[in-house]
């Protein structure tokens, strides 16, 4: 709004300047240089215009979402030492081709996540991401998926733009086929998931609420296709 005021400022003190000039003098031909200062205003106008659309484009899609802190530590094996007195509920197997997301809901008393992490011999992927959705309760739960499922999404982005950049009408009608479901909620990105050398120390990491929702915690082993892993984890809330 600043900026708006500041161009109608300059427009309504341009013109009052140019007809006092003219009336002063008395000259008939003072006219001209009123119209071109007129142009040359509307010309910064317009010019004030554009730019002030351009830092606009510069926002991100969702600025509510604050970056993720993460750190690691040495205490691996007391780490899963107490995750094995804990119980089995915090070990699980992710097979090989396999991905793991662990769903876990905000807590209406909580504000902050936290997770950490460990696997036996070999290392894993991780990323987090943040589903806007109401769950029904508190409780978290693991969900077990193929790689062909997870890259379901990401293979119907690619065809989409393979038809957009090609033009190609055939290969749109497949793709009306696989749309994506306009009812799913939105979700975004956390943490992207990169393999992490989680079997030489724990990886941990906390993230402040940005909302109600679900918080998916991915462990990616879809791309061994013999080996698989021991998964250690821990996850809560803090107020």
């Amino acid at each position: 709004m600043a900026q708006v005021y500041a161009q109608q400022a300059k427009v309504a003190g341009a013109s009052p300047d140019g007809d006092k000039a003219a009336n002063v003098d008395g000259v008939l031909n003072e006219t001209a240089p009123d119209a071109q200062s007129t142009k040359d205003v509307e010309n910064k106008k317009e010019e004030s215009d554009v730019s002030d659309e351009e830092p606009g484009d510069d926002l991100p899609s969702n600025p509510a979402i604050a970056p993720a802190s993460m750190w690691n530590r040495q205490d691996i094996v007391e780490f899963k030492n107490a995750i094995r007195k804990e119980g089995a509920e915090g070990i699980i197997k992710v097979g090989h081709g396999e991905t793991v997301t662990v769903r876990v809901p905000t807590h209406e008393e909580g504000t902050c996540l936290f997770w950490e992490f460990a696997t036996d011999y070999y290392d894993i992927g991780f990323g987090v991401l943040f589903e806007w959705t109401i769950a029904e309760s508190n409780q978290v739960s693991v969900h077990i998926s193929e790689s062909s499922d997870e890259e379901g999404d990401e293979e119907l982005a690619q065809a989409e733009l393979r038809a957009s950049s090609t033009g190609d009408v055939e290969s749109g009608s497949p793709i009306k086929e696989k749309q994506r479901d306009p009812n799913k909620p939105h979700v975004d990105e956390i943490v992207p998931v990169y393999r992490r050398d989680c079997h030489e120390e724990v990886y941990a990491g906390s993230h402040v609420y940005p909302g109600r929702g679900v918080y998916l915690l991915k462990f990616d082993n879809s791309y061994s296709l013999w080996r698989s892993k021991t998964l250690y984890y821990r996850v809560y809330y803090s107020k």
